[in-house]
């Protein structure tokens, strides 16, 4: 394709369609779309309305890259470089996990008591736990101007890329990062704890979609030998960092809600609150220190 004379949008589409299809890609007209698109600078109304639109050498040699990679395995939003989330655009990088339409139940979740907080308090701290892309934090900034977050990740990467995003959303001023192994280097108290933490059990990673278990940090998959470390760990740690009437907010395994309620329950806080994902599987806990 890349030595093709310049290519008109529409038969450039059917075409990416055609390799995408041929080697199997889980959705290969949306994958198809997304890389055109992407790579030609075109939109769905433009292929639409004008399919004979000429595309020029240099963006058809992108997106024969682009399908060529894709067809061996690599995620699109990867190769793209960024993943819409919460209605956002966010820069991905290899320290990175993908953030999941999944996670945005958490976002959800804990929203309203954000606002809440802005709306009796003025203010409303959040601690983002293993931060990544700064999804959490940064969906939840974005939708209420009053709070401020801070995203945690052991990862330098992960930190700076967080730190692009937010910047680049406009939100720079109201996010800050610390490098540190879950609470490790973190100080201040904490209206919202957020974590999206690594859940899968060490021996299941292998089982996992190639996707995520060739292309997303192994550190933000692998939740130790139950996949229940994390949670271990913010629970015995999170009083310290919570306001008195604070909540923490965490995604789970869809099989895992007995077990960290559990966790937290004998850590001191009341049975947590339990938000389904779109599928309808168990995915965030939300718990406040129980009163005695």
């Amino acid at each position: 394709m890349a030595d093709h004379p310049p290519e008109a949008l529409g038969p450039l589409l059917r075409e990416a369609r055609a390799r995408l299809m041929a080697a199997a890609v889980d959705d290969p007209a949306l994958d198809a779309r997304l890389i055109v698109e992407h790579y030609s600078r075109t939109t769905r109304t433009q292929a639409i309305a004008s399919p004979d639109l000429k595309i020029d050498e240099s963006a058809i040699a992108a997106i024969d890259d682009a399908l060529r990679r894709r067809a061996g395995g690599e995620p699109v939003h990867r190769i793209l470089g960024y993943r819409e989330f919460y209605g956002l655009r966010l820069s991905l990088s290899p320290e990175t996990l993908e953030p999941r339409p999944d996670t945005e139940t958490l976002v959800e979740a804990i929203l309203p008591f954000v606002k809440a907080t802005v709306a009796r308090e003025g203010a409303c701290r959040i601690l983002d736990l293993g931060t990544g892309t700064g999804a959490i934090a940064l969906a939840l900034l974005s939708v209420v101007p009053g709070a401020t977050a801070t995203g945690v990740d052991i990862s330098a990467g992960a930190l700076a890329t967080a730190a692009r995003n937010a910047g680049q959303l406009g939100l720079g001023g109201r996010f800050t990062t610390v490098q540190s192994d879950w609470f490790e280097k973190v100080s201040g108290r904490y209206h919202v704890i957020a974590a999206n933490p690594p859940y899968i059990p060490s021996r299941d990673i292998g089982n996992l979609q190639d996707e995520v278990r060739d292309f997303d940090p192994r550190l933000a998959l692998d939740g130790g030998a139950d996949g229940l470390a994390p949670y271990r760990v913010i629970a015995a740690e999170a009083a310290r960092f919570l306001e008195a009437e604070g909540r923490i907010a965490v995604e789970i395994g869809h099989t895992q809600h007995d077990e960290v309620d559990d966790i937290f329950r004998a850590a001191g806080y009341a049975a947590g609150e339990m938000f389904g994902d779109l599928g309808g599987n168990d995915r965030v806990l939300v718990f406040q220190r129980s009163t005695p």
